[in-house]
């Protein structure tokens, strides 16, 4: 994936290149003396996506902010193991609003987290978009049709662990993330049977917090979801 930094929507970069295995965009941005202020696009298709985004200035010592470091599963023995695979997933998740609450999904135990709740979405495929990728994803774990409303941020995340398949990987886990919103919401149905969902579920707004979700969906759940709410993007 390659990130592209603008001062200004339309204006000439201020700085562009890929991301690095491992790269986290906030981290790069800083390291190179912006902060990012928000997600503009995310255009092409896998593997050549382009992650632009609006920064400004910051003026401070990038030593300032603290990196973010790779975490190595503490029941992986490392000496008894091949070498660990390396890859960068791509993925599109959403957090999608409906009269009936907020779409979640949970993990099945071919995931480090069965049981608990995450954001509907999933790897993008060869070919397509961000944007198609989080429809395609959302109908296959869900069921729903979702209309997605704008690009909301990028999260990154880097370890090394088994993957469901049972291989060892280096694994970079790039996430780009969409609002979104179902005007017609219906009863969740996990069509995608046998792979890392278990289950779907509307959680109502006045209880989701009380949810188990993993610490990647807590994180941009307490950053985005009061404002989405307030901005009008749950149908009446």
């Amino acid at each position: 994936m390659r990130i592209i930094g603008v001062e200004v929507a339309g204006g000439n970069p201020v700085f562009t290149g890929p991301l690095p295995h491992g790269a986290d965009p906030h981290r790069l941005a800083w390291e190179l003396g912006y902060r990012i202020v928000r997600p503009l696009s995310a255009t092409g298709s896998a593997p050549d996506l382009t992650l632009t985004v609006q920064v400004g200035r910051h003026g401070r010592n990038a030593d300032l902010q603290e990196p973010k470091t790779r975490s190595i599963d503490p029941n992986l023995d490392l000496s008894t193991e091949p070498e660990p695979v390396v890859r960068q997933r791509l993925a599109a998740y959403g957090i999608v609003l409906s009269p009936r609450g907020l779409l979640a999904t949970q993990f099945s135990d071919r995931t480090a987290v069965p049981g608990l709740w995450g954001l509907p979405g999933g790897g993008i495929d060869p070919g397509e978009s961000p944007s198609q990728a989080l429809i395609r994803e959302i109908g296959e774990e869900t069921g729903q049709d979702p209309e997605i409303s704008h690009l909301l941020d990028v999260q990154t995340d880097h370890w090394i662990g088994r993957s469901p398949s049972r291989v060892v990987e280096d694994f970079h886990a790039v996430r780009i993330i969409y609002a979104a919103s179902c005007a017609q919401p219906t009863d969740p149905v996990v069509y995608d049977r046998g792979g890392t969902t278990e289950s779907a579920a509307w959680m109502p707004l006045d209880r989701w917090a009380r949810v188990a979700w993993s610490s990647g969906a807590r994180v941009l759940l307490d950053r985005h979801l009061r404002d989405l709410i307030h901005s009008g993007l749950v149908p009446r």
